[in-house]
This record gives C-alpha cells, structure tokens and sequence, in this order.
C-alpha cells in the first residue's frame, strides 16, 4: 500500500521522452501506466499500480492531434476514481493557448475551455511554462504554477558573451515577454510591427528601433511555420544588426518550418524539449526543461516558494 502524499510521476504516451528526464532529475522511476485503444480510436488509459492517498503528477503537452488533450483528461479522472490525493496536470505545451480571446465575432475561446474541462475531470494544479499569454492564469480556478522558460535560456545567452545585445520581439504583443528576457542583460529591446492577411501568413513587417551593428536575439513563447521569425530575421539584417538569433520556447514546427529555418539568415533557433523534435535541423539548438519542472515538483511536494526557480539565473 502506497503511504499517504507519495509523490508518483506518471507519463502519457505523447511526453514520454520528456517526462523520463523529469522523473529521473526528480530521483523516482515513472509509475506503471498502459494506454488501451479500441478500434475506433477510442482511449482506454489506466493506471498499473496503486495510487491511493499519492501525490500524482501527470505529464502532457496537450498539442494537436486532440487526442493528447483527451487522453489526458481521461488520466485525470481515472486518478480522481483510484483515489489519488492531489493530481496535478504538467502541461509543458498548453494547447489552444492562442486562442485566448474573442478577436473577431462567433469564435471560441479554446484555452478557457480547455481550463474548464480540466477542472471539470477533477485536476487540482496547473504546472506549464510560457504561456502564449500570462492572463490565461485566471481562466483556472485552481493554482497555477507559471514557469519561465529564461530560467534555461538566459545562462545559454549569457554563454555566448555577445556584445552589443539587443533583445527583439517579433510582434508587438510579445513586447512584455521581450522586456523581462531583456532585464536580466540590462539591454534594449525594438519591436517589429507585422500585419497578417491571415493566419500564418504575413502582408507586411517594419522594425521599430535601432539595430546598427547589434547582436540580436528574438524572443517569443513558440514558434509554428517559421515564417514571422525568418522575415524578421531578414529585415533586422537588412537595419545593419551584425547577428540575429531566436530563442523559442515551444517548436510547434508546422508545415514548412523546418525548411524555413534551415533556409533563413538566423545564425541559429533556440527551443527547449517542451514539444518532441520531429526531425533533425543543423539550425536549431535544444535546452532541457526537465530539471526545471522536477525542481518545481520537489519544491509542490515540500510547500516551498516555486518562484524561487526563476529569480536568480
């Protein structure tokens, strides 16, 4: 029989490769879990060992295909129904995300609704990184612990020893983001100011501030086809900026990214594990994140201060 609060880290079938990193830093094996598909496609996941009165942590990015979203709320509720303690949800990726607001009339709001059913499967905590935007928080009526990709990236930034560095975003709604990365180098920030026709298309782009002979660095929480990152790549290159380089949390890497990036003037993209890489590219460079989310378990498990994570890098 399990002792009561035991913490138990368990994987679904699409974060494997990351959660067996999260698990191993954390000290503990990933618990016995098996996943059952019927015919039509229908899952069936289930839990091979005793969970009762556990501290239970189930790990999912919740990208397409809607399955990975589904499994997981099915996780939840079978860890409600084995008589779990506490479940929290470790979303590295939390799907929909973009989708945060009404932008136009007879649209969903997906990441609320996403929010309402994992709380309506009986999940108590939230734990993700970069969230595509920071209010999407007070969509839960849970605890949310926001974790901050920089903590991997700024000492990657800092390794370089680039001079003359200058933080960018590649839209301004990414701004905020740009100006916490940029506080901890004490450098300016400019914005590109982009006009889309349509999703992921874009009509036109223009850099708002000076970028003469500067090392650049793009900042944004991910990155889908590639295409706002190489067309920013290129005009900053065209200002006089002497580098450009992209940090990105999430490599959603749609359509033709890969060939994007492999193609565009970017000296190199900067992504963590959140999301699997699907195929090799000379470009793009991967930081763990798994040290990052065990230390934030160890600190749930012990009621400690999580931001304690990101304060001091």
């Amino acid at each position: 029989m399990a002792s009561l609060n035991t913490v138990k880290i368990f994987s679904a079938s699409q974060s494997n490769y990351l959660a067996e990193k999260i698990a191993r830093y954390y000290g503990k094996d990933l618990g016995g879990y098996t996943l059952r598909k019927f015919s039509d496609g229908e899952l069936s996941p289930s839990f091979e060992e005793s969970i009762r009165g556990c501290d239970v942590f189930l790990i999912q990015s919740t990208n397409p295909p809607a399955d990975n979203l589904m499994e997981l709320l099915l996780m939840v509720d079978a860890a409600r129904r084995a008589s779990a303690h506490y479940v929290t949800v470790v979303i590295p990726y939390f799907g929909y995300a973009r989708q945060d607001r009404k932008d136009k009339p007879r649209v969903a709001i997906a990441a609320k609704l996403v929010a309402n059913m994992l709380a309506a499967a009986g999940a108590d905590r939230l734990m993700t990184v970069d969230l595509h935007a920071g209010q999407i928080q007070g969509f839960f009526d849970f605890p949310v612990d926001h974790l901050e990709g920089a903590s991997v990236f700024v000492p990657y930034i800092r390794s370089l020893n680039l001079e003359n560095l200058i933080i960018a975003s590649p839209d301004v709604g990414g701004a905020a983001r740009a100006r916490s990365f940029a506080k901890h180098f004490n450098a300016d920030i400019v914005l590109c100011d982009k006009h889309r026709k349509r999703a992921n298309e874009i009509a036109s782009m223009q850099v708002i501030g000076d970028v003469e002979g500067a090392n650049v660095v793009l900042v944004d929480d991910l990155i889908d086809t590639g295409g706002t990152l190489c067309k920013a790549s290129e005009i900053i290159l065209d200002k006089g900026a002497k580098s450009v380089r992209a940090v990105c949390t999430h490599a959603v890497m749609s359509g033709k990214a890969h060939e994007n990036i492999a193609s565009s003037t970017l000296e190199e993209l900067v992504v963590s594990d959140t999301l699997p890489m699907r195929q090799p590219n000379a470009k793009i460079r991967v930081l763990s994140v798994s040290e990052l989310f065990a230390k934030a378990i160890g600190r749930i498990r012990d009621h400690e201060s999580i931001s304690s994570l990101f304060k001091n890098y």
